[in-house]
């Protein structure tokens, strides 16, 4: 591809963050145990309170981050740009304003910006679980923001 794209590889093996807010908590839970057989092969990871009633409702292992407003959905953001989070279900309530809402869009932004799988509602998680994706590599594209940022700093030298 173009000179500005950079190839990245998701593992077999997806590392998965569990996202949901206060009212969509049950929901989420419900489809985690109804998919456990799936995620269980999976690496699985979510903030504050939505991690420890997975790891406590279905048994399966969770690697837990602070609650959103306390700095996970940054934490997630994070782990996003150093490709050490594949996919993300975030269970986002439409409907009910969030103090942390600047927080939640940086998130979102930044899954775009790094080309990963996203579902807000639980018909998207059910396509992207059973995809034929979930259980191979899967190659794709993203925009090599370093390499533009390194042509503009060498343009500038010029």
């Amino acid at each position: 591809m173009d000179n500005i794209y950079k190839s990245v590889t998701i593992e077999k093996t997806k590392k998965i963050a569990l996202i949901a807010h206060d009212g969509k908590k049950p929901e989420l839970l419900s489809w985690v145990e109804k998919n456990k057989e799936i995620l269980q092969g999976h690496f699985l990871c979510g903030t504050g309170t939505t991690g420890r009633l997975i790891q406590e409702k279905t048994g399966l292992p969770v690697e837990i981050y602070q609650s959103g407003p306390l700095g996970g959905d940054q934490q997630i953001g994070a782990r996003i740009v150093d490709g050490k989070i594949h996919m993300m279900i975030f269970l986002w309530d439409p409907l009910e304003a969030q103090p942390h809402d600047p927080d939640i869009k940086a998130l979102l932004r930044i899954a775009t910006v790094y080309d990963i799988p996203v579902a807000n509602n639980l018909a998207t998680a059910d396509f992207i679980l059973h995809s034929k994706f979930m259980d191979q590599e899967y190659v794709h594209w993203i925009e090599d923001y370093e390499k533009q940022a390194q042509n503009r700093a060498e343009a500038f030298k010029k």
